[in-house]
This record gives C-alpha cells, structure tokens and sequence, in this order.
C-alpha cells in the first residue's frame, strides 16, 4: 500500500472522529441524562479525597457551588433518610388556603338523655366529665308516673280475667258435649274471652306508647309483677331506639375503662352537662344529662362566593382535602386525605361568604383514670380549634414536587442541594409554582428523577456556601475552643 494511501486513510479516520466527538457533544443533552439515570444516584458514599479530583473540574472548589459536610453536620441539619430521598414524578394539586374552624356534626355530636316518664331520681351512676360507653347505665329512676302505674295494674287485671275466661270456657266445653248446658252460654263466654283479648291488646299498645318493650310487657304478664325502678342510660349514636332499661335488665356500668380499646368498635361518649341531682322529682321528658360524640367531627370552611365552582370541581373529581395545624413553637401539622362532605345551599348574604364542611375523624390521645373508679379522656381535635384548609384547585400530573425547605433562594434565582456523597452539589432550577409548603420544579434536566435532593436546610447550606467562598479569613480566629 502506496504511503499516499496511508496518509489519506489516516485524514479520513480522523476526520470521521472528530464529527462523532462533535454530534455526541452536540447531543449530550438527550443522552447525558438518560446514562446518569441508567447508573442510578450517587447515594451516600464516603467523600472522595482530593487526589481523586485532581484534573477534573467538577465546580466543587472552583466555583463555590459544592458543600461537603460531615456526618455530625448533617446530623444537625436534620438530613436523615428520609429527607435524603430520590425525586420522584408525583401528581400535584394545586391549592387555595380557606379559613376554618372545628365544629360540632349538627343532630350528632350533641345528644340528649332524657326520662321517658316521671319518676324521683335515686342513684347517679356518673359525673359530668366523664367517658360512658354507649348504652351504660347513667341514672336509677323510682317511677311515679300515675299513668303508667295505672296502665301497668289494668293489664295485670285484664291478663287475670282472660286467665279465669279461659278456665271457665275449657270446663263448659266438656259439659255442653254431654248436653248438660246449651251451646249458647258457651258462645256468651266466648264472646266475653274475645273482648277481653282486645281489651288486653289495647292496654299493650298504651304501654307501648309509653316506651316499654314486647318483652317488657310480656314480663309483666308472665310475673304479675309491676315495674317500680327505672333505668336511664346513655345513647348509641346513629341507632335505632332501645327499649326501656329496667331494674331487672342486664346493661353495662357506666365507666370507661382506661386499660382497656374499644373492642367492641363503639367510641365513649363525654358527659358534658348533668343539670339533676339525687333525690330531684323530674317530669316525663326532662334533660337528665347532655352526652357528646366527638369520634367524627367536622370542620367548617368559609370561601367567597366566586370559588363555588372550585367546591364542585373538588367534589366532582373527589379530591381530597388537607388541614393545617398550627401548634406551640410554630410547629405545623397537616392533615391529608379529608372528604368534603357538601358546601351549602345559599350564600351568606352579609359576608358573601360560602360555607363548606370537611369531615375530620378524631381519635383519643389520652385516658385518665381517677381513683374513684371514673375515666376521663382527652380528643386530639376539640370544637372550636381554628385551622386552615388546603383546598384543591387543579391538578398537574408527573411533576417533580420538593418542600420548600428544599429550595434556597439569592435574588432572582432559586437552588437545590443535590446529593454527591458527603458532598452537596448546588442546583440551579426553575421553579414552576410555590406556596407556603411545596414547590414545583420544572422538568428541564436539571435534576432528574433519581436524584437525591436535600428536602430540608437549602437555606442553612446556602448560607455555609457563601461563607466558604468568601475565603481567608479564618471563623475561629480569636475564639479559645
């Protein structure tokens, strides 16, 4: 082969090289990131020592824009796993922030326990404050109700009579089927049995009417006994009405065990008002105590009126709404993943305000037993508590969503720390849309789904970054450590 050839192989080989090096630098913006995500995170490696950077400029030293931090600084910053984490594409709802206050279910939260009939109250089985479980026993009632007494003794007297009825009705059926008597005064007596069953089914439904149970009247009947005592204990939310508790029935006592759940998968009831006392003679229909049910609350929300297609498009795409809680030494606390439950039917005409209701389920966070044998309880959320609500006002899918802790701010411009071993590399990024607790990032390549980001302390590190790079001076000169 001619040297000529030689040299012309050599130019063109070269020639060829220098346009591949040239296409792959001018698209390593398609491939580049693809290779990173291909290899994974850097994750939480030992720092590289210097050597190992020699030659190559990663912008660590040059250009302030990387941090490394030990183990004990990180620590401080609060970086643990799980503010260390990876970005990962997650769907965003856009929120407005409503006023709100915790509030009473109306015709739930709030439940009378009053007598079915007048009776002189001898035993209180609870005290105002205290946690019952639904259908304890609350008070002991002597019964004084004429009406019901009277009632009582008629039916006593009709089940005796209809008793003899019968007796004499089965001693003239064996006589008239020798002949001795005609068949007509066994027809009379017959016809006397039957109204004394009407009779006896009239006298039945007035006790009814007075809040006895079939049983409870077929007990009567079966015992000759009257009821004297009365039972009065507290309600069961959202169930049908129970029969009378008297003083031969099996009901529960009324407190509230401490050391023991709710197995039974029923919430106690808090005795907030008990205006009677011992010994007190109290009509049919008195209030002998006011119980509430605070396991399932609502809150409610106040927007204007011009937000009310916001309040359909929630309930339409069934979106969940989020609460915020403010606690002691700023402390903030969300509440995620709440239905809204209806927005009102009309407007408020002197704020032109828009109510709305949220369901917030509410759990115990404290039994206190006390040495008498009652049970005190503390609720997480209290009527009256003002909050704030996050209301969804649009949704943006697969967007990469940081806490704004995650992002440090320098003028216009807006930064990440993304992690690289004990190192922290300073991100610039387009913030797309930011409220008081999120930020969303714009997809442009500048971190990439994989990438470990700090979600807590972009400004604590950015303040660091900048001390670094301001240079000689040394921070502890002067100081005895």
């Amino acid at each position: 082969m001619s040297t000529a050839w030689k040299s012309k192989s050599r130019w063109f080989g070269l020639g060829v090289g220098t346009l591949l090096l040239i296409a792959a630098v001018a698209t390593s913006g398609r491939w580049l990131p693809q290779v990173r995500h291909w290899i994974g995170p850097p994750g939480p490696v030992e720092a590289p020592s210097p050597d190992e950077h020699a030659g190559h400029d990663h912008g660590h030293n040059n250009d302030g824009d990387s941090l490394e931090l030990s183990a004990q600084a990180q620590a401080s910053l609060g970086l643990t796993k799980d503010s260390l984490r990876p970005i990962v594409l997650e769907d965003f709802r856009r929120t407005m922030t409503v006023p709100g206050i915790v509030v009473d279910r109306p015709g739930r939260t709030h439940l009378e326990v009053s007598t079915p009939m007048a009776g002189v109250i001898t035993r209180m089985h609870a005290v105002e404050g205290e946690a019952v479980k639904p259908g304890a026993v609350l008070f002991d009632l002597r019964i004084t109700a004429e009406e019901l007494v009277d009632s009582q003794t008629e039916l006593l007297k009709t089940a005796g009579d209809l008793d003899v009825e019968n007796r004499e009705i089965a001693r003239l059926t064996k006589i008239s089927e020798s002949g001795a008597i005609s068949q007509r005064t066994l027809l009379e007596r017959q016809y006397a049995r039957n109204k004394l069953d009407n009779l006896l089914l009239a006298q039945r439904e007035a006790l009814r009417l007075h809040g006895l149970s079939e049983h409870q009247i077929g007990e009567i009947i079966d015992k000759r006994r009257l009821f004297r005592d009365l039972r009065i204990v507290a309600p069961t939310p959202n169930a049908s009405r129970h029969e009378i508790q008297l003083t031969d029935a099996d009901v529960q006592p009324a407190n509230f065990h401490a050391d023991t759940e709710e197995d039974d998968g029923q919430m106690p009831l808090i005795l907030t008002r008990m205006p009677v006392l011992v010994g007190q003679t109290v009509a049919a229909g008195t209030t002998l105590a006011e119980v509430a049910d605070y396991s399932e609350l609502y809150i409610e929300g106040r927007t204007f009126e011009r937000d009310a297609n916001v309040l359909s498009r929630v309930t339409k795409n069934r979106w969940k709404v989020s609460v915020l809680l403010e606690g002691t030494d700023r402390e903030r606390e969300i509440v995620p993943d709440l239905d809204l439950v209806y927005s009102a039917t009309e407007i408020n005409v002197e704020s032109r305000t828009l109510p709305f209701y949220v369901r917030l389920p509410n759990q115990i966070i404290n039994r206190v037993p006390s040495s008498d044998g009652h049970t005190f309880v503390e609720w997480r959320y209290r009527p009256g508590r003002r909050v704030q609500l996050l209301v969804p006002v649009e949704e943006w899918k697969s967007q990469i969503v940081l806490p704004v802790e995650a992002i440090a701010r320098e003028g216009v411009e807006s930064y990440v720390f993304r992690q690289n071993g004990n190192r922290f590399d300073r991100v610039p990024v387009t913030i797309k849309h930011r409220d008081a607790h999120f930020a969303v990032v714009a997809h442009d390549r500048s971190i990439l789904p994989g990438d470990y980001i700090a979600r807590i302390g972009a400004h604590q590190m950015q303040m660091a970054l900048k001390n670094q790079s301001g240079g000689g001076v040394d921070p502890h000169a002067g100081h005895g450590h």
